[in-house]
């Protein structure tokens, strides 16, 4: 395995251990020698899912024969690289036994620091460990400069999270995984009532709040969409039949309906004469789903307590009419008369 650490070059061959390497930009990469040449050609088969061999070169500064050895030497180190012959062929990284050392540049190399750092303690049990393992080593990796950058970057984070509730990790790869096959999956689910019930459902996408995991599938049983909360969900079975995809234009707004309206006691309607996009910086997506309507926008929310909802709607700051429910519209009424009564002068 080729790995770089702070800018310099070693070469060494381990079948398991896979290192970070990162690319020093300051250096612009101004690796010699075959090894760096290697390291460099790996790096731009990672960035894009193909290469013309006349591209690879005038990369590497090098003739289209050596892009060849090179692509060869890569193959030796069991690696898979696919070609394609002709005027439009070229190279791609295919998927092999053996993951490539992963090469990234500084912004990248800094992205994944932060993002690992904060995901830490995100409520995704199983993959704790592995994520402190992978964020001691890109840190022992970065260069110096990155390091005290990355180091400053977190010492000056104060993170404001809710509680969240723990999804285990094997359900949410089994589901992205039958997601992706289009196979049919079957498990037993608590309701928000806690009833246990056992569902067969077509799987369709994730869907990831700031506290929540949601999967929207087609429920075979009850013949609708639905969406269920992943941290509900209990011994997951992928049954490896696989089926044709239904057609559903938006599941995140499945998501969003089901959660800040549905269930609810009172679920509101309301228009306001700001857009869409204004209203949607004031009213988070797990809140309340947010819809153009001609200049202005609608607002679909909803609550167990009418007090609730209208102390919210006041409170965003915006012109706004409640067009349902009749409880919720009477409510804002009278608020407004006893707000107007006690500021009216005497």
């Amino acid at each position: 395995m080729v790995s770089i650490t702070h800018g310099n070059v070693m070469a060494r061959s381990c079948p398991t251990l896979r290192t970070v390497p990162v690319l020093d930009a300051r250096q612009n990469c101004e690796v010699t020698g075959t090894a760096g040449r290697l390291l460099q050609l790996l790096a731009l088969l990672q960035r894009r899912a193909s290469w013309t061999g006349q591209d690879l070169a005038e990369r590497l500064g090098v003739d289209a024969r050596t892009v060849r050895r090179d692509i060869e030497r890569i193959r030796e180190l069991g690696y898979l690289v696919d070609s394609t012959p002709g005027t439009a062929g070229g190279y791609r990284l295919g998927v092999s036994a053996d993951m490539p050392p992963l090469l990234l540049d500084e912004d990248e190399a800094m992205a994944a620091a932060v993002l690992l750092g904060v995901s830490a303690a995100f409520a995704v049990p199983g993959i704790e460990s592995a994520t402190l393992v992978m964020l001691a080593r890109i840190d022992r990796l970065l260069p110096p400069r990155l390091q005290r950058q990355v180091k400053a970057l977190r010492a000056a984070t104060v993170p404001l999270m809710g509680p969240v509730e723990a999804v285990p990790a094997a359900h949410l790869a089994s589901l992205a995984q039958a997601c992706e096959a289009n196979e049919l999956v079957s498990f037993d689910y608590r309701s928000r009532e806690g009833q246990n019930t056992s569902r067969r459902v077509e799987p369709y996408r994730l869907v990831a709040t700031d506290r929540l995991w949601y999967l929207v599938a087609f429920d075979l049983d009850r013949r609708d969409w639905r969406t269920f909360r992943v941290d509900r969900v209990k011994q997951v079975r992928v049954t490896g039949h696989a089926f044709v995809p239904r057609a559903l234009l938006d599941p995140g707004r499945l998501v969003s309906d089901a959660i800040t309206s549905s269930g609810y006691r009172y679920q509101a309607v309301v228009k306001f004469a700001a857009t869409a996009a204004e209203v949607r910086r004031r009213v988070p997506p797990h809140v309340g789903a947010v819809e153009a309507s001609g200049a202005g926008s609608v607002l679909r929310i909803g609550a167990d307590r009418a007090e609730w909802l209208t102390s919210y709607l006041i409170g965003l700051g915006l012109p706004f009419e409640v067009v349902s429910p009749p409880e919720l519209r009477e409510g804002v009424l009278a608020i407004a008369q006893r707000t107007v009564g006690s500021h009216n002068p005497t």
